[in-house]
């Protein structure tokens, strides 16, 4: 729960009794970031820097708000500071190449969204799935923060403009610019997929797109893509889309001729994934080669995101698939 300190205990607390009082909010914070910057890994480095931050100037907390909201101030002028020094831009097709995976698992850490208000746990699933991750990218920064701080976590726009050193007026101005810039890059419908066992029709589609992935069967796999489907594969530019030119691509690059495929479906950015292993005879083992992040709606695969093998480790998938014993 989240508790209001005086500034006195704060000032007062050691090193590792400030640290514990933090680290209650590590994950929320790093989720933030993420938003904020589309790359897991340097979340990660903007949270070390907000806790060193937040340790240096602990004589500075006030006590007007709790310690959680001055955590929030801090990780986000730190994710404001990186962007100021080294802001990456989307490339011509829209695609982020910076962009990284959030796993399910962790995104479970967070604190639960209230179960009685069905929007506010909608919205904490959708601003956490990549195609809203990557419209908050192409956001200049200073009107990315306002709204992931008025539309994500509902703060006043007087404490928004507060923390920002904005007037109100100001921050209501870069929340339009922002919401019509985000109009211009989400997708119009909202993804279906729920990742719930009554979920059936949209789990038994994640099925039979495994199944052919694994096959492999292209023909099988494009009565599954959307006639618009997206599909890029981050950190490499390149966005193609359409169904026939998604398919073209993977024949090109010599897809359906593989084989030796295995797979785990796994859950990332609350959409559903399949972590895909090839044989290597050198290993005696499938070995991990890449993931597959699929948007669902109207029954039908609408994006398909693929990341690299660096990515399993994060993910929590094994880092080899022994040969099974009927094989």
């Amino acid at each position: 729960m989240d508790t209001q300190l005086e500034e006195r205990t704060v000032g007062e607390l050691d090193e590792q009794a400030f640290s514990a009082q933090a680290e209650r909010h590590r994950r929320e914070l790093h989720v933030h970031c993420y938003r904020m910057l589309g790359s897991f890994q340097d979340a990660e480095d903007a949270v070390q820097e907000t806790f060193l931050r937040a340790w240096r100037r602990r004589e500075t907390f006030e006590g007007r708000s709790t310690l959680r909201a001055w955590l929030y101030k801090i990780a986000t002028n730190a994710c404001l500071d990186l962007l100021d020094k080294r802001r990456p831009e989307p490339a011509t097709g829209g695609e982020v190449m910076w962009l990284q995976p959030y796993p399910d698992r962790l995104l479970d850490e967070l604190p639960a969204a209230d179960a009685d208000e069905p929007e506010v746990v909608a919205v904490a699933r959708e601003t956490i799935e990549l195609a809203y991750v990557v419209a908050v990218q192409h956001l200049a920064p200073r009107p990315r923060a306002v709204l992931i701080l008025r539309d994500v976590l509902g703060w006043p726009a007087k404490e928004v403009a507060e923390l920002l050193g904005d007037s109100v007026n100001s921050v209501n101005s870069a929340l339009q610019r922002a919401r019509a810039g985000m109009r211009e890059h989400l997708p119009a419908e909202r993804q279906e997929w729920t990742g719930a066992e009554d979920d059936a029709d949209n789990r038994e589609l994640v099925r039979r797109f495994t199944e052919a992935s694994v096959g492999p069967d292209l023909g099988a796999l494009a009565t599954m893509l959307r006639d618009d489907v997206r599909y890029s594969m981050p950190p490499y530019e390149g966005l193609i889309v359409g169904r026939d030119a998604v398919v073209a691509d993977w024949t090109a690059n010599g897809y359906p001729e593989m084989t030796g495929l295995r797979s785990v479906v796994t859950s990332v950015n609350r959409q559903p994934a399949v972590g895909y292993y090839l044989w290597r005879e050198t290993a005696g083992a499938f070995l991990p080669i890449t993931i597959d992040v699929l948007r669902i709606s109207g029954g039908a695969v609408t994006e398909v995101t693929i990341f690299g093998q660096e990515q399993f480790a994060l993910l929590g998938l094994p880092e080899r698939l022994e040969v099974d014993g009927d094989e």
